[in-house]
């Protein structure tokens, strides 16, 4: 054979754990996470280091890469390195209470300002009534009230006086005030009297009771504007009253806000609305609402209107915030009016706005999962407003979508300043990218995580770093060098490449974690390799259910698979199962069948509606190898039938069609091929052999079987050449390929994999076709033969067929 066994050395590529620089991860410092993700690194640094609008990033990659670790790092590190910013808060508008104000205060003062002004309201409750109930607004509003009532008593009394020149009186009755006339000794007439006087005197009286009465209607005109006037007068004294014992309270307050233009505005409104709202401060002793001016009493829940309401406070943080939102609703990004029920209404005030993630975030970083955003009902629409229009906007959906007509808070909306990171798969990225014009406004900048890194001496000491900082941060046991060398063997064995190191590092920590504990339970001091191994053994064991299932199937003979012995147009395929978080490899039976035809490759897959697209692509592409290889200048004059014994469930990809060649070449070759041997590959048109996946895997699922049924030392697998860089091979198959017991040949064309498979030379092009004797030009003489034989066949069909058609041509009788 011309195609030798690769070394064990190419089987698995280890860490030697006496190149590692240290004893053990103690005296590594902690890793940061960013193995061999500089692509990604340098878009952050684009993204958080842009200031223009729209740059903000969208972190992609597989889970379990660290993309939320090394977004949390990054961006707590460059927050440290940003300036605090400002404290939020909602006031009181007092001049459009459903429209409150935003206010932005510096940085941790916020808190001290809700604090002044509570202080500042209670002591108004104690200040006020205590004013109102001096001597000097009492002897104040003594004056006032006598002053006017004494203006109406002196009208009063010279309509009287009047009246009483006139002979008559105004008198008081239960139905009002009335008009009657009086003798010449001021007695009031009795109306029996009245009538028995003379006409005249009659008359004169009556005159005298209108003009008399004119004038009193006059003067009761007047009443309604002394009132006013009262009323004005006493406005007038709260008023003074108030500013006199308010004034310098609210510019001690002041003092404290000279640089902060926004709240002394508001505590000049603050000491306008407690001079028209005195009664909120003010009651009657013996707790019925009252006050100074009884038409003004209000109650004590109004004092709310004065409080303040602290959003963001960042008092005491050391720079900018970085908000991790684990539930991105609406409101909860976006920030919500809560409601209380009163007497079964629900009402609300402006204390009840509560901040959403972009209100905390502001000025800082926003990290969010995008399939969690894009799950919750308008929390993407809700996002991209804010961003678009760099300011937030508290609206219910309702609101949002106009299809709220209630009354209720329209708080002025908050300026946005924030770098937002999304974090998702890649195919949400292209989604998004795809059908959402506003995404690449938004979010103009991608980084890209790496699934795999390159195995280098950097990287490999970047993992340690990173495996030593789990086990400090976790309070774990530190891992010896010997079980840093097997992690890393096992993150290739991850990558499914010797050269390089998954990236998808939180499988580590799992290992690390449950080899931890075995390594405590038997008193170690750190974590060695023999840890690591039972570690990986114990996950393996767990989830081997479904391949001891087969195993024991292939045992007793319910599946049937040859490891030895020689068959002709039968061939051991590998296929990999993957069930839940377990994959293993499998042979399968791969036979082919060959008859007489037109050429026609049948997948018996693909018929059955088994096979998948890339499974009936593999198929065709043999097909044409086939035809373009042996029948170029003649019929492919065969009917040839592929399939896949006792499988009884979909099948997809071509990592088999390089085996179906094979079988279909042993058919035609009649040569029996080796079943101690596994072949796996797929194959062009040009017969070359190419990479598939799940090399390690495929070939310990056939070393499995063959190890339970003993190893011959002719057994093997077939691998195409371009995987042998992807051998991580577990050690018991390494140790059998030392021994001799097992081997492993990478092939590059089907020529050397049928001529592993059938011991003969597979031959080269001569001028008279292929090598004599060799495979091919077996293969070849079988094909002119089934073409001449097809041919033959047909030469008989015209011949039979002759008289026939003969008939059917001759010329009809003219019987007109």
């Amino acid at each position: 054979m011309s195609v030798s066994p690769l070394p064990p050395i190419r089987l698995r590529n280890p860490v030697d754990p006496e190149a590692l620089p240290f004893e053990t991860t103690a005296t590594l410092e902690p890793g940061d996470g960013m193995i061999g993700q500089d692509r990604a690194v340098r878009a952050l640094d684009v993204g958080v280091g842009m200031a223009a609008p729209g740059y903000n990033v969208f972190i992609s990659g597989p889970p379990g890469v660290g993309r939320r670790t090394l977004a949390r790092s990054y961006l707590e590190r460059v927050s440290a390195t940003r300036p605090v910013p400002d404290d939020q808060c909602y006031i009181n508008d007092f001049a459009q209470p459903e429209r409150p104000r935003h206010l932005r205060l510096p940085a941790g003062r916020a808190r001290a300002l809700r604090e002044q002004v509570a202080q500042l309201v209670a002591e108004l409750r104690t200040i006020l009534p205590a004013a109102f109930e001096g001597e000097a607004f009492q002897r104040e509003k003594e004056r006032i009230e006598q002053a006017a009532k004494a203006q109406h008593e002196q009208r009063v009394e010279e309509v009287r006086r009047h009246a009483g020149e006139r002979k008559t009186a105004i008198l008081t009755t239960p139905m009002g005030l009335a008009i009657a006339p009086l003798d010449d000794d001021g007695k009031v007439i009795e109306p029996e009297a009245f009538e028995r006087l003379p006409a005249d005197t009659v008359a004169r009286y009556n005159a005298a009771m209108a003009e008399t009465k004119a004038e009193l209607e006059a003067s009761l005109e007047g009443v309604p504007a002394l009132r006013k006037q009262l009323r004005t007068a006493m406005r007038e004294l709260v008023r003074a009253t108030v500013s006199s014992a308010v004034h310098h309270h609210i510019e001690d307050a002041k003092a404290d806000w000279r640089d902060v233009p926004a709240v002394l505005d508001y505590l000049d409104a603050l000491e306008r609305d407690v001079g028209e709202h005195v009664d909120d401060f003010v009651r009657s002793g013996d707790g019925e609402e009252g006050g100074p001016v009884p038409e003004l009493a209000r109650g004590q829940a109004r004092l709310r209107r004065y409080q303040i309401n602290v959003l963001v406070d960042h008092d005491g943080e050391p720079g900018a915030p970085v908000i991790h939102e684990d539930h991105p609703t609406y409101a909860n990004l976006v920030g919500r009016v809560e409601h209380l029920q009163q007497l079964g209404a629900l009402v609300t005030d402006f204390n009840l706005i509560k901040p959403g993630a972009l209100h905390r975030a502001h000025g800082g970083f926003l990290v969010l999962d995008a399939r969690a955003v894009l799950t919750q009902p308008f929390a993407w629409d809700g996002l991209k407003r804010a961003l678009l229009s760099r300011q937030i906007r508290i609206e219910s959906p309702g609101q949002a979508l106009g299809l709220m007509t209630t009354v209720s808070l329209e708080p002025e909306p908050a300026p946005l300043d924030v770098k937002v990171v999304l974090i998702g798969d890649r195919e949400i990225y292209q989604l998004l990218d795809a059908v959402d014009p506003d995404f690449r406004v938004l979010f103009k900048v991608l980084a890209d995580f790496d699934e795999e890194v390159a195995r280098t001496d950097e990287s490999t000491l970047g993992y340690a770093r990173l495996l030593g900082g789990v086990a400090r941060a976790e309070g774990l046991l530190p891992l010896h060098r010997t079980g840093v060398a097997r992690l890393l063997e096992h993150a290739s064995r991850l990558a499914g490449d010797a050269q390089r190191l998954s990236a998808q590092v939180l499988e580590s920590f799992d290992v690390l974690r449950e080899a931890a504990f075995y390594a405590q339970a038997r008193g170690a001091d750190a974590v060695h390799a023999a840890d690591v191994d039972r570690a990986l053994d114990a996950q393996r064991e767990r989830v081997e259910r479904p391949s001891e299932r087969v195993h024991e199937a292939l045992a007793d003979g319910t599946l049937v698979v040859t490891t030895d012995g020689a068959r002709v147009g039968q061939v051991n395929g590998l296929s990999v199962a993957v069930i839940g978080r377990g994959s293993f490899g499998r042979p399968t039976r791969i036979t082919a069948r060959v008859r007489i035809g037109r050429g026609e490759v049948v997948d018996i897959e693909r018929e059955s509606e088994l096979g998948g697209p890339f499974h009936s692509k593999g198929v065709l592409i043999l097909s044409s190898l086939l035809g373009a290889r042996y029948a170029a200048e003649r019929p492919l004059s065969l009917h040839a039938s592929l399939v896949f014994e006792q499988s009884y469930g979909p099948i997809d990809g071509d990592s088999a069609s390089c085996a179906e060649l094979c079988a279909l070449l042993s058919v035609l070759a009649d040569l029996p091929i080796d079943q101690g041997i596994a072949i796996t590959g797929s194959i062009n048109q040009h017969g070359e052999v190419q990479a598939i996946g799940g090399v390690n895997e495929k070939i310990e699922g056939f070393f499995e079987v063959c190890a339970r049924r003993g190893l011959t030392g002719r057994q093997g697998v077939i691998i195409p050449a371009a995987n042998v860089r992807h051998l991580m091979l577990r050690a018991p198959v390494v140790e059998a390929a030392a021994a001799g017991k097992f081997h492993v040949w990478a092939v590059s064309t089907v020529d050397e994999a049928i001529e592993l498979l059938t011991g003969v030379p597979a031959g080269a092009p001569v001028e008279s076709g292929w090598t004599p004797e060799s495979v091919n030009a077996r293969v070849e003489a079988r094909l002119i033969a089934l073409a001449e034989r097809v041919a033959a066949i047909d030469q008989e069909g015209r011949r039979d067929a002759a008289p026939w058609r003969a008939v059917m041509t001759a010329p009809t009788l003219d019987r007109r």
